[in-house]
């Protein structure tokens, strides 16, 4: 298991010593940017991480929102893209449909990059009806790293939020994450 960290603007620094791979948090929306996106990313690439990018979906516009977010994320071979699929602030989230439509619609938009499905463990036990994850699923379910509840393969497993959003991925090395990024 190779162990990473995902990050948004609450993090103005992070520690990238340890790490295999950073996903930082670049969009919301059609209007929201990170204001900490090209310093977490110089980070992380700094410290020798794979590095995805994730976008926090909200219902409609989804080709607005996925032509946003591919224009706001850096594009590097081998970077890793994914979308965050949750309840929004309001109360609201993105049909299924509208998941399946997000994720392909960036796979189309960025046709050399992995696309992610990242939701958390109710979300895909009881919202998710497609079970369709793009090129993964990244799961959140705060129990033993690596041992999500779920019985789906998964590439990435958030196992807490504290101090951080600590992860883990299914890899051998990071050779092996990095050769898997680039399609």
């Amino acid at each position: 298991m190779l162990r990473g960290i995902d990050v948004s603007s609450y993090q103005s620094t992070f520690d990238t010593e340890g790490q295999s791979f950073v996903f930082i948090k670049a969009t919301e929306g059609r209007s929201y940017v990170n204001p900490r996106l090209t310093a977490q990313t110089k980070l992380a690439r700094d410290g020798g991480c794979v590095v995805g990018f994730y976008h926090f979906l909200w219902p409609g516009n989804l080709t607005a929102q996925a032509e946003y977010f591919v224009s706001k994320a850096p594009e590097k071979a081998g970077d890793l893209l994914a979308v965050d699929w949750e309840t929004t602030g309001e109360g609201t989230r993105a049909s299924n449909a509208e998941k399946d439509r997000f994720i392909r619609e960036v796979k189309r938009l960025r046709p050399h990059h992995r696309v992610l499905l990242y939701t958390n463990r109710n979300f895909w036990l009881t919202v998710d009806t497609t079970s369709y994850a793009g090129d993964g699923l990244w799961i959140a379910d705060y129990t033993t790293a690596g041992k999500p509840r779920i019985k789906a393969a998964w590439k990435f497993h958030q196992y807490t939020d504290s101090p951080l959003d600590k992860d883990v991925a299914q890899f051998t090395s990071k050779g092996a994450l990095r050769d898997w990024a680039t399609p």
